[in-house]
């Protein structure tokens, strides 16, 4: 008759069962390090940005259009790309605020 040693009669069962498991433990410990957590930051400071909007900030949009913030509200901002045209986004539409230090910078480089 054949024999067959379990992990509960073998003993160091429990050993066995520990290094099994330490492996995936630590790979879980560096994706969260490496993966979740930046992208988590990422989109906390995406979100206090958007809510700090207002009205007269520069932004620039997930399509790159720039523009300047005439009216906004909980969901929807209107762009003033020119002196003429007005456009209407989606508040998640735009992708990043302008400093005002930056904005000033880019003109004097441009004259």
């Amino acid at each position: 008759m054949f024999h067959f040693a379990t992990a509960a009669t073998a003993p160091g069962g429990t050993g066995g069962l520990f290094q099994m498991i330490w492996p995936l433990a630590l790979m879980f410990v560096i994706f969260y390090f490496l993966l979740i957590r930046p992208n988590q930051k990422k989109q906390k400071q995406r979100q206090t940005m958007l809510q700090a909007l207002k009205k007269g900030d520069k932004v620039i949009t997930i399509g790159g259009l720039h523009g300047t913030i005439m009216e906004i509200t909980d969901d929807v901002v209107v762009l003033r790309v020119n002196d003429v045209t007005k456009l209407t986004f989606d508040r998640s539409a735009i992708s990043n605020a302008i400093a005002k230090d930056t904005a000033s910078e880019e003109v004097v480089s441009k004259s």
